[in-house]
């Protein structure tokens, strides 16, 4: 069994298994793609116990049992001809894959975020039916050596200093950090959790913190200010976060577009499609990013179409982009750059 690969089963059935919380909290550390002998290791937990939970989660159903290996394939006939022309290759290009590093479908992270949602549920009731009656000085002090799944039922304690004591316990691990930033609404055990430099840049425990409505805006600012504009984007517009975090966020990005590099400006403009520019407003570029949109071919219409709606379109650019086969083929593309402000005059009398 060591060296199975264990693969959860659809989340959806998850939620009617009579699973314990130490199973359901096994279970959520499967992602397919671990072996059971790294498991004693991920949670904490010794191998003969994660043997047995692991017995008990196949008798349950949550796991896809081992698949028997199949026979080996006979080998390929030689080809009756000699000089046949090669096996053609695969449309677009691409290469097959090496035997053995298939690529999942995008699909495959869905069911390790369902089933860490179906273990957060047990850890919940965990802690509101035998934890969250005792004493706040008890519950910190039981936090700081508690051990899985007691450890991860205290992420869901809303007083700071349980969660400051969580943090302290040396077992204390992302998933953990993943759980705090999510279900902790208090901005004192947030800014806690990311006194933690390891947890701060988990790509987990950031997408949770942007979506947590008492996350604080000078705590924000500090996390994200240093990065990239195109990250500080994608907060902004991401409907899974409150208004106050996306209108933060918006204030960073014009804060940072004004002293990023120029390539990584145009980055975001062009991976945009120009949408970012409605949020530029009263902004310019320097001569070096101006330089750059001005070196390249420009097919998207949408993209012309939000560069000639922003006020602070370099007149070089503008030239530029009248010259594009896009822009001659559609005559409002033309009229709407010739009619920008700062349109040369030759180019507005459609020189």
């Amino acid at each position: 069994m060591n060296d199975w690969t264990p693969k959860p089963i659809p989340p959806a059935a998850l939620a009617k298994l009579p699973l314990t919380p130490e199973e359901g909290f096994v279970l959520s550390r499967l992602d397919g793609f671990t072996p059971v002998r790294h498991l004693p290791a991920l949670t904490g937990l010794p191998p003969e116990r994660i043997q047995a939970i692991m017995a008990r989660l196949l008798e349950h159903g949550a796991v896809l049992p081992a698949p028997t290996p199949a026979p080996a394939p006979p080998p390929a006939p030689p080809s009756p001809r000699s000089g046949a022309a090669p096996e053609e290759p695969r449309a677009g290009g691409e290469e097959p894959p090496p035997d053995g590093e298939e690529q999942p479908p995008e699909e495959a992270e869905e069911p390790e975020d369902a089933t860490a949602e179906a273990a957060a549920g047990n850890w919940r009731q965990l802690f509101e039916r035998r934890l969250h009656p005792l004493p706040e000085d008890e519950r910190a002090s039981q936090a700081r050596a508690a051990e899985d799944p007691e450890l991860s039922a205290f992420c869901f304690d809303p007083v700071p200093a349980v969660i400051k004591s969580v943090l302290e316990n040396m077992r204390v691990g992302l998933g953990h950090a993943r759980l705090i930033a999510r279900h902790h609404h208090n901005p004192v055990g947030l800014e806690a959790l990311c006194g933690r430099a390891a947890f701060a840049s988990d790509a987990g425990v950031r997408r949770w913190l942007v979506r947590n409505p008492q996350l604080p805006s000078s705590l924000f600012r500090r996390l994200w200010s240093g990065r990239r504009l195109m990250e500080q984007y994608k907060v902004s517009m991401d409907r899974d976060v409150p208004e106050g975090t996306r209108r933060t966020a918006r204030e960073v990005m014009r804060t940072r577009f004004n002293t990023a590099p120029a390539e990584e400006r145009v980055e975001l403009i062009l991976n945009t499609e120009g949408r970012v520019l409605a949020s530029l407003v009263g902004l310019a570029v320097d001569g070096k990013t101006a330089a750059l949109l001005c070196g390249r071919t420009y097919r998207s219409p949408m993209l012309i179409q939000n560069i000639a709606r922003w006020s602070a379109a370099p007149p070089a650019l503008i030239v530029h982009l009248l010259k594009q086969e896009a822009v001659r083929r559609q005559p409002q593309l033309r009229q709407l750059l010739q009619r920008h402000p700062n349109a040369p005059a030759d180019a507005r009398r459609g020189g």
